[in-house]
């Protein structure tokens, strides 16, 4: 069984794979997950990829704050993807504590783009979620 790293890495796989290669959702999930693993895994990727791209006015909306002299169109397209897929997946009914999340965005960023965006990621997310416990309070 993979791990949640591993599904959250096919979810950004199939993410890119949707905004760089123009592909359709279903044929983009089809081709990252084929026809194998588990039927829990294989719901949990889709989830976050249909709520990502569902959600994803929402989580620029929440993201763009947090940039500090950046804006969306000018980060890398698997940064502006890995940020949206942790907003989102924060949004979930039963989604993982936040630092969980963060740490799991921190770690795809280390593996797909560049030590500096993993440290940005960082920063951004922490922005972004304080800024949503502050505004909860």
């Amino acid at each position: 069984m993979p791990s949640r790293r591993m599904l959250r890495e096919r979810a950004l796989q199939t993410l890119y794979a949707i905004e760089v290669g123009g592909r359709e959702p279903a044929e983009a999930l089809e081709e990252i997950l084929g026809s194998g693993g588990a039927s829990d895994d294989r719901a949990f990727v889709r989830e976050l990829v249909l709520g990502t791209l569902a959600g994803a006015s929402d989580a620029d909306r929440r993201i763009g704050p947090a940039l500090q002299g950046w804006t969306l169109d000018r980060l890398a397209i698997v940064d502006r993807t890995i940020l949206r897929l942790a907003v989102c997946e924060a949004a979930q009914k039963e989604a993982p504590p936040r630092a969980v999340i963060i740490n799991e965005a921190v770690e795809l960023a280390k593996r797909y783009s560049t030590p500096e965006a993993a440290r940005f990621v960082n920063g951004v997310l922490s922005g972004v979620f304080n800024d949503a416990s502050s505004a909860q309070t």
